[in-house]
């Protein structure tokens, strides 16, 4: 799940040289380990703006996850900015992305790979969720203020169980009943993936 900073038509070119940043990592370079093709991502986003006339301060936050393994599945993920949350046993663990995006910063690090061994629950109930801040960012309610991250992790917690699309449609009544008459204030972007 990514989202890419700025608006317009700037926020459009950003998008396409990071989803073109993306597919080449992957692709062309062949890199697997999804820390790995963050920093390759950055990098050839870095080189794509240092081309271009204008001084470009955009560019995208991200959550990336791979899933290997037949026997003993494992999940790696890493993230620019996005956490992931994993929803087990009554609860979410969160797992923090790290604290750069993919684009200019001060003090840019390797970015981190979080490996986790699988162990599927009976009957599937568990799951992975990848999101953009779109739905947490939403105004509405009765206030008129954000949903908020602590909500949406409280009802995907509620409805993780449920089969997806059961999860999909109830996210997507939420999303609509909290909006009202509001204006959607930015794109959503929740995957949920069940383990």
């Amino acid at each position: 799940a990514c989202d890419c900073t700025g608006h317009g038509v700037p926020g459009a070119l950003v998008s396409v040289v990071c989803s073109n940043a993306l597919n080449r990592a992957v692709k062309e370079f062949h890199i697997t380990e999804p820390g790995k093709i963050l920093d390759k991502v950055r990098e050839l986003v870095l080189e794509t703006f240092d081309k271009s006339e204008g001084n470009i301060q955009d560019g995208m936050d991200i959550s990336l996850l791979a899933i290997s393994g037949v026997n003993a599945p494992s999940l790696s993920w890493s993230g620019a900015y996005n956490p992931l949350w994993v929803a087990s046993n009554g609860k979410i663990s969160e797992l923090e992305g790290d604290k750069q995006p993919i684009g200019k910063s001060d003090n840019p690090k390797p970015f981190t790979t979080h490996t986790i061994t699988l162990n599927p629950l009976p009957g599937g109930c568990g799951a992975v969720y990848l999101f953009t801040d779109g739905f947490a960012d939403q105004f509405g309610g009765p206030k008129g203020k954000k949903f908020k991250y602590k909500q949406l992790q409280e009802k995907l917690l509620a409805i993780s169980h449920r089969p997806l699309a059961e999860q999909k449609a109830e996210l997507e009544k939420e999303f609509e009943n909290w909006k009202g008459a509001l204006e959607q204030t930015d794109d959503v972007c929740v995957i949920g993936i069940r383990i």
